[in-house]
């Protein structure tokens, strides 16, 4: 009784509080809420958290009053869902509440503010519509749905959401991590977010891939430093500092890694061929001897680089304090994107060579726990595929890499399998704005998102 009278009570709440009527207004107003990460961690706005917090609590009352749920250090949510058999395996998903600042001077840019939530014309506009509100309000949109029908899953159910991925999420998915470790948690597999359905792949002229990430690419930062005489501008030195890191960098730009194809992408292509023409059939089919043919084109394209290559990104340059003065040290960070197998100690070895330069030092801090490939023929990734048809029948389900980085990396202890999905299908164009400009999603990808991730719950906790 006392049950049934707090959830009505919740529920009562919700309507005099305003709870938005629709799943795309629900998720317009948690864009509203600025859960921003910057890099320096002095100009978060945790208060901005704790009000996500407390509205995700007010819109989502079956969650938070039935389920067993909890803050972890301070702003991140572990969610648990017990099931009816205690001896299986539970089954985690993530996602993360913290989104990217805009980059100053580009807020004219965007066709609404991207902090306004806007919702019109059948879109979705806002910083964290792809990444990655949706994947934590659509989660918790499926097991609000499920709650209100009784849904009692036999296997467990856990939702883990960082607050703090895009600064590396050591204070939001690490702190999770650990407090799952207290409890005793390990799952027969995890999903996080990364994949995505695209509607619009080259080769598939008539259906949509769901590119199902079974890996993700290492992280590594290296930090260059020039050091050498400096003084007053009217008489510089032969060679200056920022003269010899200039010309170190351009040396590693002139000079990319080698492409090559790893695991998740040979099995993506080879999953590919039957659904392509020729000659792709064919070569996607015999990569054993076309396989160098293959990643040389995808070197071709900026957009399918990243899955043949480790890149190299010249993101940082500084060095002087005033134009007349030549400057005594000089420092730039290179960011590499590492495909599975490649080592930080091979890249700095590699680098090292380009330069060519004994007087350039270098250092980097190691990126730990690089989450492993996993089994793209495994009954998560079965489970991912089933829920992808169910919604989107006519859609190609392929394991892939992803390109970029995850919170994976910090649940790579807790899981059999780690997978990287949410349910959003979008074109090739739309995807280029995570983490840029007029970040949006469509009012039905969303929806769909939501039933992808009802489907994934009901098929993977049986």
């Amino acid at each position: 009784m006392y049950r049934i009278i707090a959830l009505a009570g919740a529920l009562l709440l919700g309507q005099v509080q305003g709870v938005a009527a629709s799943p795309a207004d629900r998720l317009a107003e948690a864009l509203r809420i600025r859960t921003i990460s910057y890099q320096q961690r002095a100009q978060i706005d945790y208060g901005e958290f704790q009000r996500l917090n407390d509205y995700l609590r007010q819109t989502y009352p079956r969650v938070f009053s039935e389920l067993q749920v909890e803050l972890v250090n301070d702003y991140s949510l572990l969610i648990r869902w017990d099931g009816s058999d205690a001896d299986l395996k539970p089954i985690l998903f993530t996602a993360h509440t913290d989104v990217v600042p805009i980059e100053p001077g580009t807020e004219g840019d965007w066709e609404h503010p991207p902090f306004d939530g806007v919702v019109t014309g059948g879109r979705i506009f806002g910083r964290g519509t792809l990444d990655d509100k949706m994947g934590v309000l659509g989660l918790l949109e499926a097991a609000e749905q499920l709650l209100s029908e009784g849904f009692v899953p036999r296997r467990g159910i856990v939702m883990a959401f960082g607050h703090d991925e895009e600064i590396s999420g050591k204070e939001g998915a690490a702190a999770l991590a650990a407090r799952m470790k207290e409890l005793g948690l390990h799952f027969q597999w995890m999903v996080d977010e990364g994949g995505m359905l695209i509607s619009d792949v080259p080769l598939l002229t008539d259906r949509p891939m769901a590119m199902v990430n079974v890996a993700e690419k290492g992280y590594l930062t290296l930090t260059l430093v020039a050091s050498g005489a400096g003084g007053h501008s009217s008489n510089p030195p032969k060679i200056s500092t920022i003269g010899r890191l200039s010309n170190a960098m351009a040396r590693i730009e002139a000079n990319p890694f080698e492409p090559r194809l790893v695991g998740p992408v040979q099995a993506m292509l080879e999953i590919l061929a039957p659904h392509v023409k020729q000659p792709e059939s064919f070569v996607f089919d015999h990569l054993w001897l076309t396989s160098g043919l293959v990643a040389h084109r995808m070197d071709q394209r900026r957009l399918t680089i990243p899955f043949v290559r480790t890149t190299t990104a010249l993101t940082m340059f500084n060095a002087g304090v005033k134009e007349n003065v030549v400057p005594q040290r000089a420092e730039a960070r290179v960011n590499f994107r590492l495909l599975p197998g490649d080592k930080p100690e091979i890249v700095v070895d590699y680098i090292r060579g380009v330069i060519d330069d004994p007087e350039i030092e270098i250092s980097y801090d190691p990126w730990e726990n690089v989450p492993p490939i996993s089994d793209h023929q495994g009954v998560g990734f079965q489970v991912i595929g089933e829920a992808v048809t169910a919604v989107y029948p006519e859609a190609l389900v392929t394991p892939s890499l992803l390109t970029a980085t995850t919170d994976t990396r910090h649940y790579v202890e807790l899981a059999d399998d780690l997978y990287r999905f949410h349910g959003v299908m979008m074109d090739s164009g739309q995807a280029s704005s995570i983490h840029g400009t007029n970040e949006f999603i469509t009012v039905e990808s969303y929806e769909k998102s939501i039933a992808v991730a009802r489907r994934m719950m009901e098929l993977g906790s049986r």
